[in-house]
């Protein structure tokens, strides 16, 4: 059953800004976990044993800290970057946060290396200033966008999305549901100054949307799984066909460029987690209802319509990424205007850093 999913093993380490810019400012409960030493038992992993011969790899950073969010991450739970990294030498760090904009806020201050996020808090990271690049994509499956949702209390009189006009709607603001909502909006003819929007992170909003104090909510799961089931929240729409560019790993650009093989290696172990992830998603949710404390058959229907496996950056990627930026300009969200091509390594830096299996990925 569900318990204090979102706050185990965490302390707040601060409530600040994000970054203050004029007609925005996001503030964000920041939530760290230090859990470095994961444990691997019953993951069902060999360890990788390196080839008698192999080259003997040295690299410049000796400590990989790595940010996830309080939604979960399976390469943490199987512990596959420790078993390849530590025996060349890179201890493996996690650190926790509520979302993606306070991963990318930890990111921005120094505190971590890489983290995997969606579409949208890059593009508000890099508007405040961050040094931040992209370093893969993630890929999008046929159930993605069924994770997140517009979502109402059972009982209440919306029934529609176009309803929500004038109502309060909550979400984390830089967030990928504050792509969401735009995007949804326009389909319905509003616009977004047609609601009144509070920000507030999923692992805070949940309490108050099952209390009834929150009457349209965006979010994504294993939030929106909980209360569908367990509370009979009702989805006025899904992200499917929303028409995102998807999340991405990313990365500060000092530890992208000083650590070109490490990287490579970092993005082959989760692709390759991910083709396991996607072979085996009721391995998926044995292994991950536990950690979060969710109950396995809701964990299978997470694990099911999650997307797990990368893809290379592309100039067609971040094509539909910077139309996303520009949507959020043009809408009054971001003072200026920003490129994306600002975020990006060279050519030949991406080559250096994307295994084989990611370069063929459109």
């Amino acid at each position: 059953m569900f318990n204090n999913f979102g706050t185990t093993q965490t302390r707040v380490i601060s409530k600040l800004a994000l970054f203050v810019i004029p007609g925005f400012v996001a503030l964000s409960t920041t939530l760290i976990s230090c859990t470095s030493n994961v444990s691997n038992t019953n993951t069902g992993i060999a360890p990788k044993a390196e080839p008698a011969g192999a080259k003997t790899i040295t690299f410049k950073t000796k400590v990989l800290r790595i940010g996830y969010q309080s939604s979960g991450d399976l390469v943490r739970v199987r512990g596959v970057l420790e078993k390849r990294l530590e025996p060349l030498g890179v201890k493996v760090e996690w650190s926790q946060f509520a979302q993606g904009p306070q991963l990318m806020e930890a990111m921005n201050v120094g505190k971590i290396d890489v983290g995997s996020v969606g579409e949208t808090p890059p593009i508000f990271a890099q508007a405040a200033g961050a040094r931040i690049v992209y370093l893969a994509g993630r890929r999008i499956t046929a159930t993605s966008g069924k994770g997140s949702a517009i979502a109402v209390p059972k009982d209440s009189p919306i029934k529609s999305l176009a309803q929500i006009k004038g109502q309060k709607v909550v979400f984390q603001k830089g967030s990928a549901s504050h792509y969401f909502i735009i995007k949804a909006l326009e389909e319905v003819g509003l616009k977004y100054s047609d609601i009144k929007v509070l920000s507030m992170p999923n692992v805070e909003a949940r309490g108050a949307f099952i209390q009834g104090t929150i009457p349209v909510w965006v979010t994504g799961d294993p939030h929106l799984a909980l209360v569908e089931k367990l509370h009979g929240a009702r989805v006025l729409r899904d992200a499917t066909n929303i028409g995102t560019p998807g999340g991405y790993y990313v990365g500060t650009r000092e530890f992208a460029r000083d650590n070109p093989e490490l990287l490579r290696i970092i993005l082959e172990e989760i692709d390759k987690n991910g083709q396991w992830a996607e072979a085996n998603r009721k391995e998926v949710a044995k292994l991950i209802a536990p950690v979060l404390k969710i109950d396995l058959p809701i964990q299978e229907i997470i694990s099911g319509r999650a997307n797990y496996r990368l893809k290379g950056i592309t100039p067609d990627l971040m094509k539909a990424q910077q139309s996303v930026a520009d949507l959020f300009y043009n809408e009054k969200i971001l003072p200026k205007k920003i490129d994306v091509q600002e975020a990006l390594l060279t050519p030949k830096e991406y080559a250096a850093i994307t295994p084989p299996t990611l370069i063929s990925e459109k």
